[in-house]
């Protein structure tokens, strides 16, 4: 099996629409919290999302790649932009055919179909739908775009496993070079979820936060007085590359993926195991795989998405894999600060815990003031301010609706 590692980050989020503006952010507590400002949200029961800000496609996209795209496929165009740039590659030194892309994406288009089925509903049910409805919406052509801007023409496709789907997909590009079938790959998520009917929909499943007096303070994972999560967009981006090709070009290295995993619970069609079965199951595979044992591991980003049951069963599940073995670990949960980005969370907590590795810095868990009681006591868990801490090794987990479970695994190179 060849080594895979990281050689370029790409980031765009409710905290900072660069990497260093999102890590620094996160370092800082800072949340992205506000009240929505898409469309006029009085009449849902929430009405603030973390949104991403300042962010306009004309001053980064050309006037064809905006007119083809939903806001997800341009988050995807350009977190992928600035991990190119990062990275150093060159790309004429490569074959197209060596370079693959494979993105993640809950929901892909979903602002496109409101917008199309509206206006067909309003026009009188005239069938005048745009030529580009279809292509804008599909799931699959955040990553068609991807390559068709950079010449990709290795392997390409879209992972969707809801709230996991960019573990997913960072998880099948590691295993794409490690069987030796590209010599690089383009992996991640983007998501753009604050729209009426993703808002009135995760609403109506009360899965979303109703503290909309204090927004800033709304997530708040692990805390007794949690009462849902709160809805993010954006993207994030990873540059993988065989460790020997990256080695010979002098490439930046920022970690190497040592362990992957999936599973699902197969329990319920949102609802995650109460016992976190399926979640034990992924990160003791991700440890097998890397090599590695529970009190190896440095620091956890946890999913932890500020909900009343998800945040018990994962905790829950994390007690269990490590038995106890909390001598060298921390854990902390980022979506207190970001939102939560759906199909995107996966890679943004990657990028943080890839910084992490980089900086021995563990981002805080913002707003958490009382832990809840059926939260195991002895874990962990890195609240209030960053916490200077040697990390090596660092665990992220994403569990998606459907019972979707991925955990990958970073190490220092």
């Amino acid at each position: 099996m060849k080594r895979v590692v990281i050689t370029g980050l790409g980031a765009l989020t409710p905290i900072g629409n660069t990497v260093n503006e999102f890590w620094d952010s996160a370092i800082k507590g800072q949340t992205g919290a506000s009240k929505i400002t898409k469309f006029d949200p009085s009449q849902f029961k929430t009405t603030f999302a973390s949104e991403v800000k300042n962010f306009n496609p004309e001053n980064y996209l050309d006037r064809n790649e905006i007119k083809r795209s939903d806001p997800f496929t341009q988050y995807a165009l350009y977190s992928v932009t600035e991990a190119f740039a990062d990275s150093g590659l060159n790309m004429e030194s490569l074959s197209p055919f060596d370079i693959g892309v494979i993105w993640g994406s809950g929901q892909g288009g979903m602002q496109t179909f409101e917008d199309e089925v509206k206006n067909y509903t309003t026009g009188g049910m005239n069938p005048r739908f745009n030529p580009f409805f279809i292509p804008k919406m599909l799931v699959n052509m955040a990553s068609g775009m991807i390559a068709m801007k950079f010449g990709l023409m290795g392997i390409n496709y879209t992972a969707v496993s809801a709230c996991a789907s960019s573990n997913s997909a960072i998880m099948d590009a590691f295993n794409y070079i490690r069987l030796n079938k590209a010599k690089v790959m383009v992996t991640g998520g983007s998501e753009a979820p604050i729209t009426e009917a993703s808002i009135g929909g995760f609403g109506s499943m009360k899965a979303l936060s109703n503290r909309n007096d204090d927004p800033q303070h709304a997530s708040r994972p692990f805390d007794i007085d949690r009462d849902g999560f709160v809805m993010g967009e954006g993207a994030g981006a990873l540059i993988l590359e065989e460790y020997e090709h990256a080695k010979k070009r002098g490439a930046k290295i920022y970690a190497e993926i040592v362990g992957a995993a999936m599973t699902d619970d197969a329990y319920h069609i949102s609802a995650t195991h109460p016992e976190g079965i399926g979640a034990i199951k992924a990160m003791q595979l991700a440890m097998e795989e890397a090599k590695l044992n529970p009190g190896q591991i440095n620091y956890l980003n946890a999913h932890a998405t500020s909900t009343p049951v998800g945040d018990i069963s994962e905790m829950k599940a994390v007690a269990k894999t490590f038995n106890n073995e909390f001598k060298h670990l921390k854990i902390s949960a980022t979506k207190s600060m970001t939102g939560h980005l759906m199909g995107a969370a996966g890679v943004v907590e990657a990028i943080l815990a890839i910084k992490s590795i980089q900086n021995n810095i563990i981002p805080p868990t913002i707003n958490t003031v009382n832990i809840d009681p059926q939260i195991p006591k002895s874990l962990p868990i890195v609240t209030g301010d960053a916490l200077d801490s040697e990390i090596n090794i660092a665990m992220s987990n994403t569990f998606g609706f459907g019972g979707h479970n991925g955990t990958v695994i970073f190490r220092r190179l």
